[in-house]
């Protein structure tokens, strides 16, 4: 799988699988739209893939949050002549705590960067992939989009969900156009993401074989939209919980996932 002329835009490319994703398709030989708020480190990154792998490197600093931000990307790509062949939807944060203990303000601009954002960015760069019969959509989803909610992070799974039956859509209605849309749903994977929203001393407690490293989990993805995969899963254990969520009655994973939440509660305090 090689991409040499093709530009892959990728959002919340300034760290974590984002970067992975970034250094991944560099290897082979995609040029870069990078997306992210920080951009000291998008241009470090952009500097460090050109040297490395020859390629074209465009940066773009833009909160997502922002409802304006996915039209401010696509007119400046449009005024740089410039084509997306790949789109990767991967920027994101979590907002733990009791729904009630965040404002709406707060709310509103994670629904806009993690549910609005991903629709509008894909509905700006669908159609030009379907007039040119090629195109790749990652969606970075989640296993939590997969299993019933829990307490904490109130709509962090509610998100992640959509994606999931946004790309099961998008997928099928693209079926036989060259473009293949993917829902990437990861577990925990090693990043900053953890550190970001204040939780890494609470996941440091878990098991190690619960973690993957964001490495294969990109490997995985960008293996799973070439091939057609819908919705995949990487990683073992990650695979275990999504079928015994699936296997098991509503009320019986609910009542599963209420009980591992509560547990691992108590163990962090």
């Amino acid at each position: 799988m090689t991409y040499n002329g093709k530009w892959a835009l990728i959002t919340g490319a300034s760290a974590g699988i984002g970067t992975v994703f970034a250094k991944t398709f560099a290897s082979r030989g995609a040029n870069l739209i990078l997306v992210a708020r920080r951009e000291d480190r998008l241009a470090a990154l952009a500097d460090e893939l050109k040297a490395s792998h020859g390629i074209e490197v465009k940066i773009i600093a833009a909160d997502l949050a922002e409802p304006s931000a996915p039209e401010a990307i696509a007119a400046r790509l449009k005024a740089d002549g410039a084509k997306v062949d790949i789109l990767v939807n991967n920027a994101g944060f979590g907002l733990p705590g009791h729904y009630q203990e965040s404002d709406w303000r707060t709310h509103r601009d994670f629904l806009e960067l993690m549910v609005t954002g991903y629709a509008h960015l894909t509905r700006l760069f669908l159609p030009a992939m379907l007039e040119s019969g090629y195109g790749r959509i990652i969606q970075v989803s989640s296993v939590a989009g997969l299993v019933p909610g829990s307490s904490g992070h109130t709509l962090y799974g509610a998100s992640k969900a959509f994606l999931v039956s946004f790309v099961q859509s998008l997928a099928a209605e693209c079926e036989d156009t060259g473009v293949h849309v993917s829902a990437l749903c990861p577990g925990f994977t090693y990043s900053e993401f953890h550190d970001v929203n204040d939780t890494r001393s609470l996941v440091s407690q878990m098991p190690k074989y619960m973690f993957m490293a964001p490495e294969p989990v990109v490997e995985g993805a960008i293996a799973a939209v070439e091939e057609g995969h819908v919705v995949y899963v990487p990683g073992a254990w990650n695979k275990f919980v999504v079928w015994m969520m699936k296997a098991l009655p509503r009320p019986w994973a609910a009542a599963m996932v209420k009980s591992q939440s509560a547990n691992f509660r108590r163990q962090s305090v």
